[in-house]
């Protein structure tokens, strides 16, 4: 039943990805290059309908077979909001102001009805939040993860990968935690992403927009909390898994305000961006991404199965050291270039 839910989701996506890539859709929204951009030429950025049609339809089959899931139907209302903000300013353009107002709203609405991370656990930490404070930690962290995934989203394959590993190795720990539910939901995401990703692949005949990669943000951070509120898995496997976009988004956005530069405007300076502009390509940064992405996720089973908190703690530190050497391999790089 969990498999069926989500191949209903890939060939749907991969339907309509394949006709949206096509020169003579009618659906045809154009991404164009600029000085910030890392592709060349305009490439239609409707990727985003084929992957949340694919979501749709094995959701739909996945609630009929298993019952609907335990969230309230207000989380549903905020990610149609995410997505229409997203849509609008994918076709007509939307101000950052009115975006945010929209995200924060839809945040709200689904941290308000019960989406709350009461207890946040760390490796060898927990701490039970007030009810304001994991109000406010809650939205945070949804607005945050809707607008990293969009930050991440700017080379060919990149974020479409990271939700098809990312949402399959939460498939995965559903499944072991006997959530059948959660389990085929989030392989929907994983193989609806998997549709869209065939035509996706550097060098990329479509991209996912915003449309897709705000929805697949919000969606994330959803999961997440789901998830470490219901006890399928703790709220550090959540972050373990998607650290690869966390942690670069999180980094270069806090050393851009550092600077005094203006956060929400396009640059080309996330880790990913700065290996395409020395040469690396799409090619091989998108495969040294996948690399990451699968020893993240695969060190969080590996945490997770131990159920060893010094072999956690210690996952958990080694993983933080590995960021920085990435961080400070790449500004080598540069400095020698």
């Amino acid at each position: 039943m969990i498999l069926l839910a989500g191949l209903t989701g890939f060939v749907l996506a991969w339907v309509l990805t394949a006709y949206l890539a096509r020169p003579d859709a009618r659906l045809r929204w154009m991404d164009h290059p600029n000085a910030r951009s890392l592709h060349e030429r305009p490439v239609p950025r409707t990727g985003g309908l084929a992957i949340l049609a694919g979501i749709l339809a094995g959701g739909l089959v996945a609630v009929l077979l298993l019952g609907p899931p335990a969230l309230s139907p207000w989380t549903g209302l905020a990610l149609l909001l995410v997505i229409l903000a997203a849509l609008w300013d994918d076709v007509r353009g939307l101000g950052v102001v009115p975006r945010l107002s929209v995200q924060f709203l839809a945040a709200g609405l689904a941290a308000g009805t019960g989406l709350l991370p009461g207890l946040v656990s760390l490796p060898g930490f927990e701490w039970v939040w007030p009810g304001w404070a994991a109000l406010v930690l809650g939205v945070l962290f949804l607005v945050w993860m809707t607008n990293l995934y969009n930050f991440m989203d700017g080379m060919d394959g990149f974020a479409g990968g990271m939700t098809v590993i990312g949402f399959a190795f939460m498939a995965w720990l559903g499944w072991r935690a006997g959530a059948p539910l959660f389990s085929a939901l989030a392989l929907c995401v994983a193989l609806s992403a998997s549709g869209f990703l065939r035509w996706n692949l550097p060098p990329a005949r479509i991209f996912m927009g915003d449309t897709g990669a705000s929805a697949l943000g919000f969606l994330a951070a959803v999961f997440i909390l789901w998830a470490e509120r219901d006890g399928v898995f703790p709220l550090w496997a959540g972050l373990l898994i998607f650290s690869p976009f966390i942690v670069d988004a999180t980094v270069t956005v806090l050393r851009r305000a550092l600077a005094g530069e203006a956060v929400w405007r396009a640059h080309r300076t996330h880790h990913y961006q700065r290996l395409v502009v020395l040469g690396w390509g799409h090619g091989r940064t998108t495969f040294a991404g996948y690399v990451l992405m699968l020893l993240a996720g695969g060190s969080t089973l590996v945490m997770i199965e131990a159920q060893s908190t010094p072999l956690q703690v210690t996952g958990f530190t080694i993983w933080l050291f590995v960021y920085a050497i990435i961080a400070a391999l790449i500004r080598r790089l540069e400095l020698r270039q």
